[in-house]
């Protein structure tokens, strides 16, 4: 191209954002309809802004709140714990303070969920909490909705949890408070429902009754809603297999309590001398 035609094209540039400029301020400077048009045109701009910048803010407050209250949380669950296990002792006296993480038995941590496994048969969970907090391994995972896993391995700031949705996972379980116990595990289908098993016949199966963890164990404390029971089948003509709609929603899952149980290791030791 040649120089005067680049020239040209520039010229012709110029004189077209020249005239843009005089239109636009001649608008705005010709009659209140057009002064109206560019002060609202404004508005809207500036409304556009600060909402955007409203929701931002929002949206990092919502998750501190959402931090605070989930320790929140853990501290009422723990403090419930205290005082049921120093009712059960008659030692109201002896209640330790919240703060101590002791309620009983066992002893409470909050943690969050760093990253998660859902869609396999061998799910898992990797929890921000570790040594340096006072986990140790065989300790359990549960939440104000049930149990979520075991704790397998430890490291210093962090720890791998077998979740309850693992094919290699069972849970001693109770039908209402005072039911029969039998192991209950994930169905391996569904991420909201669960199979209790070895149920006698003979019991009253009522659907929409409650399943509590039993206690019958060394790694969770007993009476922990876990779900609502469902359809029932008879199986090998003397117990039944009951299916237990989960409250827990595995697909949401952030925030957990590791539970220990303090005595576990000397019962462990116990059980290997007989």
């Amino acid at each position: 191209m040649r120089r005067s035609n680049i020239i040209y094209h520039i010229f012709n540039a110029v004189i077209f954002i020249a005239l843009e400029l005089t239109a636009l301020s001649m608008l705005n400077n010709n009659g209140e309809l057009q002064n109206n048009w560019f002060s609202n045109g404004s508005q809207r701009f500036m409304k556009s802004i600060w909402g955007c910048s409203q929701e931002i803010s929002q949206y990092f407050s919502l998750k501190k709140m959402n931090d605070e209250l989930a320790l929140d949380n853990n501290a009422l669950r723990l403090r419930i714990a205290q005082l049921e296990a120093a009712m059960a002792d008659s030692h109201p006296a002896g209640i330790p303070a919240p703060e101590d993480g002791v309620a009983g038995r066992f002893r409470y941590i909050p943690a969050t969920i760093a990253k998660i496994s859902n869609n396999t048969h061998h799910n898992y969970m990797i929890l921000d909490k570790g040594t340096a907090d006072g986990v140790v391994k065989g300790a359990g995972v549960v939440t104000g909705k049930g149990v979520i896993g075991v704790i397998d391995a430890v490291s210093e700031h962090h720890s791998y949890a077998r979740s309850f949705k693992n094919h290699e996972m069972s849970i001693s379980s109770r039908l209402g408070k005072d039911g029969f116990i039998g192991p209950m595990s994930w169905d391996g289908r569904s991420s909201s429902r669960a199979i209790l098993r070895e149920i006698p016949h003979h019991a009253e199966i009522t659907s929409g009754d409650t399943v509590y963890t039993s206690g019958f164990s060394t790694i969770f404390p007993a009476d922990i809603p876990i779900g609502t029971v469902g359809e029932a089948e008879i199986v090998n003509g003397s117990t039944y297999e009951i299916e237990v709609m989960l409250f827990e929603d595995f697909s949401k899952l952030k925030y957990v309590t590791i539970v220990e149980n303090i005595g576990r290791k000397e019962i462990e030791e116990l059980e290997e001398e007989i």
